[in-house]
C-alpha cells in the first residue's frame, strides 16, 4: 500500500511538472532504495515479532519452572526441619543409649569380676576336698568343677548296700571330711541328687529306683543335717532314678557307674543365677 502511494505521487509529480530525465532517473533511484530498506525493515521487524513470541514462550515456560522449583524447595525446607527435629531426637536417644550401654557395661564387668571369684573360690574349694579325701579310692570318689559348681560323685557301694538306703558305716568317715569342708563355705549350697542304674528294685518296702534314689538322697541329707552340724536351710534333697546315667546300662561296669549320690555345691541360687547369665552372655559373644 505504501508503495502504491509513493508511486502515485511520483507520478503525479511527474504529470503535474515537468522534469528532466536525470531528475526522474534520480528520484526513481531513491525510490527502489526506498523499497529495498523497507523490504529489511519489514524482515526485520518480523524477526522480532517471531523472537518476541519465542521470548514470550520461554518466559512462561521458565515462570512454570519457577513455581515448580518454588513449590520444591517448600517441600525440602519442610523434610529439613523434619530432619533437624528426627537427628535432635536422635541425639537425645543416643545419649541415652550409649548410658544404659555403659552402664550395662559396668553392670557386666562386675558380674565377670564375680564370676572370676566364684571359680577362684571354686577351685579352692574342689582342691580342699580333694586333699581331704586323698586317701579314698577314686572310683569311689570323683570330684570336679563344671558349669559354676563342684560335683562330688560318690558311689553306691561305698555308701550304701546293694538295695538299700541305710547309710554305711565305712561312708561315714567320708562324709565327715565333706562336712567338714562345707561348714567352712557357709556361703554355699548344697543339693544332693540320688541316682540308680536301670534294674528294678527287688525291696517289697520301695517302690520303685525313684523311692530308692529319694531315700537316698535324704539319708545323706538327714545325716550331714544331724551328724555332721549342716544347717539344712543350705540342703536341698532330690532323686533322679535311673534317668540321668553317666554310662550306659547295657554293662555291669556301666550301671556301677550309674548307681550314685552326687553332692553338688554351689552358690546362694541368687548369685548362681547371676553367674549363669554372665557365662550365657560370655558364650554368645
Amino acid at each position: 500500500m505504501k508503495r502504491i502511494i509513493v508511486l502515485s505521487s511520483i507520478l503525479g509529480l511527474v504529470l503535474t511538472s515537468c522534469v528532466s530525465q536525470k531528475e526522474f532517473d534520480a528520484l526513481n533511484g531513491k525510490y527502489t532504495k526506498a523499497l529495498d530498506e523497507l523490504g529489511v525493515y519489514e524482515g526485520r521487524l518480523q524477526d522480532c515479532k517471531t523472537e518476541k513470541s519465542n521470548l514470550e514462550s520461554k518466559n512462561g515456560a521458565l515462570n512454570s519452572q519457577i513455581s515448580s522449583l518454588e513449590g520444591n524447595i517448600a517441600t525440602l525446607q519442610k523434610s529439613l526441619e523434619s530432619c533437624v527435629s528426627l537427628n535432635q531426637q536422635g541425639n537425645t536417644n543416643i545419649s541415652k543409649l550409649i548410658d544404659e550401654i555403659n552402664s550395662s557395661n559396668s553392670y557386666i564387668k562386675d558380674l565377670i569380676a564375680q564370676n572370676q571369684k566364684q571359680d577362684s573360690l571354686n577351685k579352692a574349694l574342689s582342691g580342699r576336698l580333694k586333699r581331704s579325701l586323698d586317701d579314698v579310692n577314686d572310683q569311689d570318689v570323683q570330684i570336679q568343677v563344671k558349669k559354676g559348681v563342684v560335683f562330688i560323685s560318690l558311689s553306691d557301694k561305698m555308701l550304701f548296700k546293694s538295695g538299700k538306703y541305710e547309710i554305711n558305716t565305712n561312708a561315714a568317715t567320708v562324709l565327715a571330711k565333706i562336712g567338714k569342708v562345707v561348714n567352712d563355705y557357709k556361703d554355699y549350697d548344697i543339693l544332693i541328687e540320688g541316682h540308680t542304674d536301670n534294674v528294678p528294685i527287688s525291696n517289697k518296702l520301695i517302690k520303685d529306683n525313684w523311692d530308692l534314689s529319694a531315700m537316698r538322697a535324704t539319708a545323706i541329707a538327714r545325716y550331714l543335717q544331724n551328724d555332721l552340724q549342716v544347717n539344712p536351710a543350705r540342703i536341698t534333697a532330690g532323686a533322679r532314678s535311673e534317668y540321668v546315667p553317666k554310662a550306659s546300662n547295657l554293662t555291669p561296669e556301666g550301671r556301677a557307674i550309674n548307681r550314685r549320690t552326687e553332692i553338688i555345691i554351689l552358690p546362694k541360687l541368687e548369685e548362681f543365677m547371676k553367674l549363669m547369665d554372665i557365662q550365657a552372655k560370655n558364650v554368645q559373644k
